[in-house]
């Protein structure tokens, strides 16, 4: 794909991205004219807004993959993976802010997350054993939680880059749920 391509497919996923999530019901026109593209040229890419959409999600969970396997989550030092994953998922979404239960509801889209949570649950069970978290809460309480204070951040603290929100991320889950 050209670089000029490249980058207009990007836009055009962003901007859905974006624009879906203020409005479930955009157009693909209105899509691409907030891109800056020509509507046929989203229309060659994608027959539907389902398609594109579709792209998003995808987009969207190759970013997350991404960011777990920057964070090293099974063998980084606890704070430091926690850290670079929450920095990482607040950026993601930031940039991917799609409308997430649809995307939880998804057969296809519903295998690749369960991997994404394990290896986050791998993460939270190895803080818990060296410490970091504390023992004996509800089955999966802390992921819960911990996914939507990412989600919470990315939103309610926008004057804050994304490695300062994590930092008032990590340290309240730390503390909140800490030995």
């Amino acid at each position: 794909m050209r670089a000029d391509a490249a980058r207009n497919l990007e836009l055009v996923l962003t901007t859905g991205a974006r624009m879906l999530a203020a409005d479930p019901g955009t157009t693909v026109a209105a899509i691409a004219t907030e891109a800056g593209v020509d509507r046929r040229t989203v229309y060659r890419r994608f027959a539907s807004r389902d398609e594109l959409l579709a792209a998003v999600y995808e987009a969207r969970l190759d970013a997350v993959e991404r960011v777990i396997e920057a964070a090293r989550l099974r063998d980084a030092p606890v704070a430091a993976a926690l850290h670079r994953y929450v920095e990482g998922i607040i950026e993601v979404n930031r940039t991917w802010p799609v409308e997430l239960t649809r995307m939880r509801a998804e057969p296809s889209i519903q295998a690749r997350r369960k991997q994404f949570m394990d290896e986050v649950d791998a993460l939270l069970r190895r803080a818990t054993d060296e410490g970091f978290l504390r023992a004996g809460l509800p089955e999966g309480w802390n992921a819960v939680v911990l996914a939507n204070l990412m989600q919470l951040a990315a939103h309610s603290l926008p004057q804050l880059s994304a490695a300062q929100a994590a930092d008032v991320l990590t340290s309240t889950f730390l503390r909140g749920f800490g030995t």
